[in-house]
């Protein structure tokens, strides 16, 4: 059963909105959990026949245009304009470019389910650049404490589970850290200077940026890699575009208007631990003691970060 509250419009109409049952929100949740934490093994699965600014920028390409169809009638519901563009390009290229970007180029050598768990330290990344972003932001004792065993968990992973990849793994995964790093900053930015513009207006158009530079720069830096259209290939664009981008993203903005944002939170560490799941049972990739004592780790020191300061998770899968 769902509860409803009327609302009174600026013309005097009534307007009634159902809220949904707590176990339909529930089972949504869940669903966008387990959505996201298929879609770091669905981009490895995809990258066996594509390049990874190609499948990336498709992938952003095909929700950007989805995004913009849906939009006016998703915006009408939501509220709020259009952020200024110097937010949407800087959106545009963080969240989607380079973030995308290097996600698909460090699944191409790494194992998924511990991609997903370096990308993890997002939420310590929002707490660090709050407090130097504006200093209003300082970080909690549990915070500090959360960042210094996160990166305990960091540091175990890189000297066993990704030294073990090869020579090569070390100089990728430090540039993986630096996608979280920059949807964080980016996060950071629409919080002081588009706070209140509308997230479907500004991931529409972010979304048709970030994508183009990815096409572009597939063009330009991939025009002699192989690529072949296969059914999993084209599976996994599709799978990823309508699944874990416009749907989890649909989803997830509504179940903010009905659930405590520390509930939804809850995303953050239940994601990994979903990806390396889906790694371990799906993929064949190694889930040995080292690898769960790290992610251990690093959702611990998440944990305590998101319980000292509630801090809205984000997913970049």
């Amino acid at each position: 059963m769902s509860a409803s509250r009327a609302l009174t419009s600026a013309d005097g109409s009534v307007r009634v909105h159902s809220s949904p049952s707590p176990l339909l929100a529930y089972v949504l949740m869940a669903l966008v959990c387990v959505v996201w934490g298929s879609t770091w093994l669905v981009i490895k699965f995809g990258l066996a026949d594509l390049p990874p600014l190609t499948a990336a920028g498709v992938r952003i390409v095909a929700a950007g245009l989805l995004m913009a169809a849906l939009a006016p009638w998703l915006a009408r519901r939501e509220g709020g304009g259009r952020a200024p563009w110097l937010v949407i390009v800087a959106q545009g290229l963080s969240q989607f470019a380079f973030n995308y970007g290097v996600v698909y180029y460090a699944e191409s050598l790494l194992p998924s389910g511990l991609v997903s768990v370096l990308w993890a330290c997002f939420p310590l990344m929002i707490a660090l650049g709050g407090r130097w972003f504006s200093g209003a932001e300082r970080l909690t004792a549990g915070q500090w404490i959360g960042c210094v065993v996160a990166l305990l968990g960091v540091v175990l992973l890189f000297v066993t589970d990704i030294a073990q990849v090869g020579p090569k793994a070390l100089g990728v995964a430090l540039l993986l850290l630096l996608a979280p790093a920059s949807v964080a900053i980016s996060t950071l930015l629409i919080k002081h200077r588009a706070a209140g513009a509308s997230s479907v207006l500004l991931n529409r158009d972010s979304m048709l940026v970030g994508g183009a530079v990815l096409v572009l720069s597939a063009l330009l830096l991939e025009h002699d890699a192989p690529q072949r259209w296969t059914p999993v290939a084209l599976g996994s664009v599709v799978y990823l575009t309508l699944l874990g981008t416009v749907f989890t993203f649909g989803v997830y903005i509504w179940l903010l208007r009905h659930l405590p944002a520390y509930l939804l939170s809850l995303t953050s560490y239940l994601v990994p631990v979903l990806a390396l799941l889906f790694g371990a049972a799906f993929g064949g990739e190694p889930l040995t003691a080292t690898t769960l004592a790290g992610t251990g780790l690093v959702i611990g020191g998440v944990s305590l970060t998101l319980r000292s300061k509630r801090t809205k998770p984000a997913v970049a899968s």
